[in-house]
């Protein structure tokens, strides 16, 4: 820049920031050094900018305390609901299961009862179409018969012989008889068949009110189906996408807890169904069965929790101090909670504790190996609570906060690695606050 461009910005900026001198003094000299106008402002430029950036970065930490200071007590609550939310689908998969089996019951009662009555009904008509034919048995016979009376009583007539005459009348007494007979016969024939036709129309009424409640059965099946298959669909969304954010594939976790999670056994019996009955329960219990599975999957799901840190380690109290990242060139490998010495240390997951002692840099370290490759590291302890090799529990207290190894105050190191590589603990804790 020209010397006479400097003067002349000195000389405009002298009425708001005059020179100043700063003297120096010595045993044998004195000395000063001028801080001109332009040298200030550049100064006060600097200063400033140095001001906002550390407003600024303290505005972040500050937002980020706000968002993360509570993240446990937000991943309890939201654990609890989840659990719940379980809790809940099971009673309803179990009320539903109860009033399936019921109707299923029913149904099956009533379809028993449609074949006894059809069996009925077919019997009804094989007697009636018998009493019609002994009706057309009895009336030819009747006639006949009739027409041999009237046959008699003319010969008799004619003749007019007493031996003759007595025979014939004996003849046509007879055959009153047996007319007689043959009336109250056919009299009861027909009673029996008017009573064998309303039977049949009685077991017809009684097949369609049994059709009618397989109906309104099948519906009401339909309706459950669909109610139940709307609520897994819309808890399972949530539940895949909690993995998927957490850099997790939900297959593989979920073929993983099934190796673990796979003994069966018990007696199977029969069920005894018709081939129609099978026909007619294909569909319903097609659907039954994807639901079963997808409560399987989600109860899969649940014991995928308890098996990965979805929550942090401390509980209340904390205050989030540094992220994960790059810091001075160097990667912070987790994050760190402050808070004062001695705090319960919780293991987010179950798991197994692999290392427990002193560790440089770490000062009082403990790391737990959980499934799927997942590991945390806790540093900086004031207290180890557990030994190596043993079996933890998710929620169990494993340590303290201290203020042990590189660290400039009493706080909590904890880190998550995944087959070895460091990642940031939030986006498991964001990824489930994103579940509800």
């Amino acid at each position: 820049m020209p010397r006479r461009l400097i003067d002349r910005i000195n000389t405009s900026l002298e009425r708001w920031l005059p020179e100043q001198r700063l003297f120096i003094k010595s045993d044998t000299k004195t000395r000063f050094v001028r801080l001109r106008p332009l040298t200030q402002l550049g100064a006060l430029t600097t200063g400033g900018a140095l001001f906002l950036w550390a407003v600024g970065a303290s505005s972040v930490l500050f937002i980020n305390h706000i968002s993360s200071g509570s993240a446990r007590e937000q991943v309890a609550i939201a654990q609890a609901a989840f659990e719940q939310r379980l809790v809940a689908l099971a009673q309803e998969r179990d009320n539903r299961a109860n009033e399936a089996a019921t109707a299923q019951k029913r149904f099956q009662v009533a379809l028993g009862q449609v074949s006894q009555m059809q069996s009925q009904l077919l019997a009804s008509e094989e007697r009636r179409r018998e009493v019609e034919t002994g009706l057309d048995v009895v009336q030819s016979t009747l006639k006949r018969t009739m027409g041999e009376r009237d046959a008699a009583r003319k010969q008799i007539a004619e003749t007019g012989g007493e031996d003759r005459t007595a025979s014939l009348a004996a003849r046509a007494e007879d055959m009153s008889h047996t007319v007689d007979m043959l009336s109250a016969a056919l009299g009861a024939t027909a009673a029996e068949r008017d009573a064998a036709t309303r039977e049949a129309a009685d077991a017809r009424l009684e097949a369609d009110r049994v059709a009618q409640q397989k109906r309104q059965i099948e519906a009401r099946n339909d309706q459950i189906f669909t109610t139940l298959e709307g609520a897994v669909n819309i808890s399972m969304k949530p539940l895949d996408r909690m993995f998927r954010n957490a850099g997790m594939n939900p297959d593989s976790v979920l073929s993983q807890i099934r190796k673990g999670y796979a003994g069966t056994g018990g007696p199977l019996l029969p069920i005894a169904l018709s081939s129609k009955n099978m026909d007619e329960f294909a569909n319903d219990s097609a659907r039954a069965q994807g639901i079963l599975d997808a409560l399987d999957q989600m109860n899969m799901y649940r014991i995928a929790v308890d098996k990965l840190p979805f929550a942090l380690p401390l509980e209340g109290g904390y205050r989030f101090t540094s992220p994960f990242g790059y810091r001075w060139g160097r990667l912070h490998a987790g994050i760190d909670l402050a808070g004062p010495v001695g705090m319960s240390v919780k293991v987010p997951a179950d798991g197994t504790v692999i290392d427990a002692g002193w560790a440089n840099g770490y000062g009082l370290m403990i790391r737990v190996q959980h499934d799927f490759g997942v590991s945390t590291v806790y540093g900086h302890l004031s207290k180890i609570r557990v030994k190596v090799g043993q079996k933890v529990s998710r929620g169990e207290r494993i340590g303290d906060t201290g203020n042990t190894g590189r660290s400039t105050g009493p706080h909590l190191h904890y880190e998550i690695r995944v087959d070895g590589k460091p990642i940031n603990p939030m986006t498991f804790i964001k990824a489930a606050q994103n579940v509800f």
